[in-house]
């Protein structure tokens, strides 16, 4: 078995092919990485390496952020400050832009992927998942079969057992007319990993009447999901944060909050309206400009 303090092997193709190819037939037990923030930690939480590590950082089109005009594509390889400098002019994808700002620390964020974020089976704080969760993400898989894309939901439900030799090559959003925020408690420090974390969307009419709206939840529990019943809470009314709160009390029972060493499921739990609050509020702002904006344009 390979331990913590053997030195893995390390294949750096420069094709989703060869990598795949390479992750298909080597026969030390292969695994992807990118940015590998979180492999480097390894001996740290007293996990072993595994025996090869196969490099995606030089596979160009995992690197690229493309827009069709319908949807953004961002492949796996995109660092999280590559993101958030990519996303300042899409108002829409606020939530995502938010989220790779502000994850871990500027070092991080200069070396960590979105590959990375949504593959790691372990780390219940990511920020890109909640926020991708309520962008309605898609996640595009390639192995020796092909190309799958399934709902990024889907996705985090079956990623720890992926058929072997699949990588997450990108994961496409759509550019839909939303404001979106991202909300993030920490215990002590901006560098900390988050204990709550909400992401929300609304799609607003002329009046600021919440048409449609999602609203995900991360850290809580050891997945981030979907928090379907606060969204509902959402709809067909104006956004009100002070009402968001309540409800998200009323409905905070139904996450089954995880422990950790940083702190306890019960203060998930009793924080968590606080952080949805802070969500709201910032739609609130996001709407507000959208129509204050509106009517600029419409008087010019």
């Amino acid at each position: 078995m390979t331990t913590a303090s053997t030195t893995p092997a390390l294949y750096r193709p420069t094709s989703l092919d060869d990598a795949i190819e390479r992750l298909a037939t080597s026969d030390l037990d292969a695994v992807p990485i990118a940015g590998a923030t979180w492999v480097m930690r390894s001996p740290a939480r007293g996990e072993p390496f595994r025996g090869e590590y196969v490099s995606l950082a030089r596979i160009e089109e995992l690197g690229r952020i493309d827009d069709d005009g319908t949807n953004l594509t961002i492949g796996a390889a995109v660092t999280h400050a590559r993101l958030a400098e990519a996303l300042a002019g899409y108002p829409g994808l606020d939530v995502l832009r938010q989220a790779a700002a502000k994850s871990a620390n500027p070092s991080v964020r200069r070396q960590a992927t979105v590959g990375g974020n949504l593959c790691t089976t372990g780390f219940a704080a990511a920020d890109l998942v909640p926020a991708l969760l309520s962008l309605s993400a898609v996640a595009i898989v390639r192995g020796p079969a092909g190309e799958t894309r399934m709902p990024l939901g889907r996705f985090l439900a079956t990623r720890g057992a992926a058929l072997p030799a699949t990588v997450l090559s990108h994961v496409s959003v759509p550019l839909a007319p939303v404001v979106s925020a991202h909300a993030r408690l920490t215990m002590r420090r901006a560098g900390d990993y988050p204990v709550v974390i909400v992401s929300a969307t609304a799609a607003l009419d002329g009046a600021g009447v919440v048409e449609s709206a999602t609203v995900a939840v991360g850290s809580v529990e050891p997945v981030a999901r979907l928090w379907p019943e606060m969204a509902a809470a959402l709809v067909g009314r104006p956004l009100d944060a002070d009402a968001a709160v309540l409800a998200a009390r009323e409905h905070a029972g139904s996450f089954q909050a995880r422990e950790s060493v940083e702190v306890d499921g019960w203060y998930r739990s009793q924080v968590l309206p606080v952080v949805v609050g802070r969500a709201v509020r910032a739609l609130e702002r996001s709407g507000q400009a959208g129509r204050e904006d509106s009517g600029e344009a419409g008087r010019a």
